[in-house]
């Protein structure tokens, strides 16, 4: 097959490859240069050192690592189940899909603001819990002084952006199950859990595999969210690296942190891959 085809296959995939060396190999061959010269182009790891003596950098990294493992599980969850409502071709499926997918039309900031208004003193969750008469007065949800509770407004704040990002891949996977396997799975009286163990999430690897990379990604990358509910009382990686860049005007130290954050992504793309193969890659 490969032999019929010729060069289609490897002219088809020049553009792509043209792309991602000029705009993403070559900035990111650049920045890490960047990060291992001083002003006077001599190359250093005095930038570097300069990184992890900061006293915000070991902070950013466990804050950073924390929003990784806890939004990936709640996002998964969710956007399986909001994929497999989809699927399902239910009454007002276009209406579902929607609703679910609107969060994606909304910038990272304006989330972030949007769930300032829920978690302030005054905003919606303590008037609701004091109208119901859980609380008897408000509670401080962005306060320093808990920065667990900060970061669980971040996770919801997330959750509620970019879930939908991970549910428009399942989908995509869904539809692509034959509807053989599932009506087998019937046939044998298959309960709607034994289903989606031993069928649906088997075959939506290749898409789990995807979704997961691209949102462990982004959520690496984490910012306008983090500014504008937590303010100075929480810090992330990309927070420090324009803190660096913009504030103190040291774009050395600031390459450092974007590199950090590409080698922990790929980091966490390499483990992936290890974790969840695709049938294709058992073979190999």
């Amino acid at each position: 097959m490969t032999a019929r085809l010729g060069w289609a296959p490897y002219v088809l995939l020049l553009p792509s490859l043209v792309y991602l060396a000029i705009f993403f190999a070559t900035p990111m061959a650049q920045a890490f240069a960047l990060a291992l010269q001083d002003r006077d182009g001599n190359w250093t790891l005095a930038s570097v050192m300069r990184m992890i003596d900061d006293p915000n950098f070991r902070d950013s990294v466990t804050t950073t690592v924390a929003l990784v493992i806890l939004v990936l599980p709640v996002q998964f969850v969710l956007a399986m189940s909001m994929a497999l409502i989809v699927n399902a071709r239910l009454k007002g499926q276009g209406l579902w899909l929607y609703l679910y997918a609107l969060p994606l039309g909304i910038s990272e900031l304006a989330a972030g603001i949007v769930w300032v208004s829920v978690f302030t003193q005054t905003g919606w969750l303590n008037t609701i819990l004091q109208g119901i008469g859980i609380i008897d007065r408000p509670i401080i949800w962005q306060s320093s002084e808990t920065p667990w509770l900060l970061i669980m407004t971040i996770v919801l704040a997330e959750a509620w952006r970019a879930t939908a990002i991970i549910m428009i891949i399942l989908v995509a996977g869904l539809q692509s199950i034959p509807p053989e396997f599932l009506e087998a799975a019937d046939v044998y009286g298959a309960t709607t859990w034994q289903k989606v163990r031993r069928v649906i999430l088997p075959m939506l690897r290749p898409s789990l595999q995807v979704a997961i990379i691209l949102r462990t990604i982004l959520a690496f990358q984490v910012f306008a969210t983090v500014v504008a509910l937590a303010g100075t009382g929480l810090t992330v990686l990309s927070r420090e690296a324009q803190r660096w860049a913009t504030d103190i005007d040291n774009d050395h130290v600031a390459a450092g942190y974007a590199g950090l954050i590409l080698l922990l992504s790929l980091v966490a793309t390499l483990l992936y891959l290890w974790l969840l193969p695709t049938r294709e890659e058992h073979r190999a």
